[in-house]
């Protein structure tokens, strides 16, 4: 179970992500495991997007069953329309307002940046960046980055029988007299330059952060150790 933090000055707790009913009801999506941040009255702060947080007073609210919401009354927000404007907002705590945790929780920005290793040998795999608690704990683990070779490199090697790009069927001539051909070769360029981007682009594993697959959270050697099933690091 986590609870997450956005940065060193508050915890988010929650997401408005609409309006209910016409008395200014407002749905949270939780960002936090603890009921009591979305049920119990007191002092929240709000922060609409573009703005700095401002205090607002929870008044009540309750958990809606089956949809991963809480159904919430924040003073001063009394229509319908007050609570639309609301949405994209995030309710927040001060970061110094940790409620306690059970043993075996975290917080979530002590999880984010710790490096993943294997158990069994300690190879590296790789960092959290992200932790979704929609039903059950992930761990989102960014992995290295894989070097793409350049066309110059030893290995880009090209036989006599490849053709020179484009040259082989049109000239520079005849490119400049037919727009479809440059269209075809820049449209040809495009997809190269797209598939190169994506292969440099960080994939992504998500681990379920269960004590059978995460044994191991050391927050201050700034690791945590896996012991993954069987093709679970094929995924990414």
């Amino acid at each position: 179970m986590v609870n997450s933090v956005t940065d060193k000055d508050w915890l988010l707790i929650g997401r408005i992500v609409g309006a209910h009913g016409l008395n200014g009801y407002v749905k949270v999506y939780p960002e936090s495991d603890f009921p009591e941040r979305f049920v119990e009255p007191g002092e929240r702060w709000l922060e609409k997007p573009g703005a700095q947080p401002t205090a607002v007073k929870l008044t009540s609210g309750r958990y809606l069953e089956g949809k991963n919401t809480y159904l919430v009354k924040l003073a001063g927000f009394d229509f319908r329309d007050q609570a639309e404007d609301l949405r994209g907002s995030k309710l927040m705590v001060p970061a110094g307002d940790r409620l306690p945790l059970d043993p075996g929780e975290f917080h979530v920005d002590d999880l984010i940046g710790l490096s993943v290793v294997l158990q069994s040998n300690q190879t590296a795999i790789g960092t959290i960046t992200n932790v979704f608690t929609t039903g059950h704990d992930l761990l989102e683990v960014s992995l290295p980055i894989e070097d793409v070779p350049s066309s110059n490199e030893p290995n880009q090697k090209k036989s006599q029988e490849d053709p020179a790009p484009e040259a082989a069927t049109v000239s520079s001539s005849e490119s400049e007299n037919h727009p479809s051909l440059r269209a075809k070769a820049a449209q040809k360029l495009r997809r190269k330059a797209k598939r190169a981007q994506k292969k440099k682009r960080p994939k992504t594993l998500l681990i379920p952060f269960v004590k059978d697959i995460v044994p191991v959270v050391d927050v201050a050697s700034g690791h945590v150790e896996i012991t993954p099933p069987a093709g679970l690091l094929d995924l990414a």
